[in-house]
């Protein structure tokens, strides 16, 4: 079966679930649908020889529905959901058609049922969009980009996928920035997921290859100046006690403590000092585990006591380093090889609160890597937003900027969470 009769052959299904970790989740989505449609994670890596071929595979298939004047685009104006009944469902019907989602059998009624629910949620996992069966403002963006732009999206990440058609090493590790997603890759095959958060737009994560070298269990945080610049000055100038309510001491040249008050922070001054935090899994910025990765840029992975933010569509907060939801199965899998050091070892060096360094042996490749557009061995298109802008579309600067009434619900949570959090340094930085 053509990967145009696969998509085209009935509503899609559910979007597999994950596993739970220190109280996150992804949950199953259920709902009327058909199994051949099925929007779930792949085994088959991002960067691999079946990533390029099914990559070419959609290219071919998206000349042919360019070549057919593409598809329309869906007004925008007001949020589609269960139930909604207007002319911009039936534009929505034949948008989802043309793309895939929803079989033609759906027809192209101005009623949004659970057909429609469930196409607009396959379309919204193929765009990193959390899938929520509704179509508001980043739903219609994505919407609404042109068949031909995506089809150049397409063409522009191939040349990236086939400079990595080689052979990688048995065990590595891809970071794909725009999808702010990390894999874990063994015997040509994936074998972790995981959410991840990433370098902010004035802040981008590099793309590079290296390796990871060493675990640090309960690991202290040291500022980096660009931190303490940027962000830390402007909160002690906001708040004298924003050091000593998130555990973050100061010391001198000689590795002398001081008293906060002691420095000018209506200067540059504190550049001169080395700040740290203390360990500790509920406050520490780095979260209870962090991995090193040999790099000039001074970046690396860990976790975060801020898992909110695994939850939200854009997730390009930090300061160039990677953030990992289910950081202890990551960890698990790099040390694998490593003698000693199985998950009961690991979760008793977490719990001990101690501070643990453990060497990566042997050292596992690591590529962070910029991949917007792909497809998977099923027939699946991904893609996602050009948020560095290295596409050289212009792609998020063509989406129309469009209204929809009240926030949209990543700005919802984002706003809820913030009230709710404790005052995390970094949790919005690192």
């Amino acid at each position: 079966m053509s990967m145009i009769a696969l998509a085209g052959a009935a509503a899609p299904a559910a979007i597999a679930a994950g596993d739970a970790y220190d109280g996150q989740a992804e949950w199953a989505q259920r709902y009327d649908a058909d199994p051949r449609l099925t929007v779930s994670r792949s085994t088959t890596p991002i960067l691999s020889t079946q990533t390029v071929a099914a990559t070419e595979a959609a290219i071919a298939q998206l000349q042919e529905i360019a070549a057919r004047g593409g598809w329309p685009m869906v007004p925008a104006g007001q949020q589609l959901r269960l139930g909604s009944n207007s002319p911009a469902v039936s534009a929505l019907r034949r948008r989802l058609i043309v793309s895939g989602d929803i079989g033609a059998e759906a027809g192209v009624s101005p009623v949004f049922d659970s057909y429609v629910e469930a196409a607009v949620r396959r379309f919204q996992a193929r765009h990193g969009v959390n899938a929520t069966g509704v179509v508001s403002t980043q739903t219609f963006a994505a919407l609404n980009v042109s068949a031909e732009l995506r089809l150049r999206q397409l063409e522009t990440n191939l040349v990236r996928l086939r400079s990595f058609s080689r052979d990688l090493g048995n065990r590595y590790v891809t970071a794909n920035i725009p999808a702010a997603t990390v894999e874990t890759v063994e015997n040509g095959a994936v074998v972790t997921h995981h959410t991840a958060g990433v370098g902010k737009i004035d802040r981008q994560s590099p793309v590079m290859q290296t390796k990871a070298i060493q675990v640090n269990f309960n690991p202290f945080w040291t500022v980096p100046a660009s931190v303490i610049r940027k962000d830390l000055i402007p909160k002690m100038q906001a708040d004298p006690n924003y050091l000593a309510d998130n555990h973050i001491r100061v010391y001198n040249k000689d590795g002398v403590e001081l008293p906060p008050q002691q420095i000018n922070w209506n200067s540059l001054e504190a550049l001169n000092y080395k700040f740290r935090q203390d360990t500790g899994g509920d406050f520490n910025s780095l979260g209870v585990v962090r991995i090193d990765i040999a790099n000039p840029y001074g970046v690396y992975m860990h976790d975060t006591p801020a898992k909110g933010i695994f939850g939200d569509d854009f997730r390009f907060v930090s300061s160039g380093c990677i953030r990992l939801q289910n950081v202890r199965d990551y960890v698990a899998w790099l040390l694998k090889e490593t003698p000693g050091w199985d998950r009961d070892h690991i979760d008793e060096a977490i719990r001990s609160g101690e501070r643990i360094d453990v060497k990566i042996s042997p050292a596992v490749p690591v590529y962070w890597v910029y991949v917007t557009a792909w497809a998977t061995p099923d027939g699946v298109m991904q893609f996602r937003e050009d948020i560095y802008q290295r596409d050289g579309l212009g792609l998020t600067a063509s989406i129309p900027q469009q209204s929809a009434p009240g926030p949209t619900p990543v700005a919802s949570r984002q706003a809820a969470r913030g009230s709710q959090l404790p005052p995390v340094f970094g949790a919005d930085e690192y």
